[in-house]
C-alpha cells in the first residue's frame, strides 16, 4: 500500500520526499531547499496543508507533465 505523504497533493504522482519515505528524521531532502511559489500553496485546501509534500514540479507551478532539474523519478 502506498503511503499518502508520499504523493503530490495537487498532482497524485510521487513526490520524492526522503522524509515520506522515511520512519526516521532524515537530514537532507530536494524539498528542503526547494523554492515554493506561494500561489502554488494557496491552490491547496487548508485540510491538504502540511499534510505531505508536493512533487518537483508542482512545487515550481509547472503541469505535471513538464520536465525540471529536481525531478527523482526513475521508473
Amino acid at each position: 500500500m502506498i503511503n499518502p505523504t508520499t504523493l503530490c497533493p495537487l498532482c497524485g504522482q510521487r513526490n520524492g520526499c526522503a522524509q515520506a519515505d522515511s520512519q526516521t528524521p532524515v537530514t537532507h531532502c530536494w524539498c528542503f531547499d526547494a523554492p515554493l511559489e506561494r500561489s502554488v500553496l494557496e491552490r491547496l485546501p487548508a485540510a491538504q496543508r502540511n499534510r505531505a509534500c508536493l512533487c518537483p514540479r508542482c512545487a515550481q507551478g509547472l503541469p505535471p507533465n513538464a520536465a525540471t532539474d529536481t525531478d527523482t523519478d526513475t521508473d
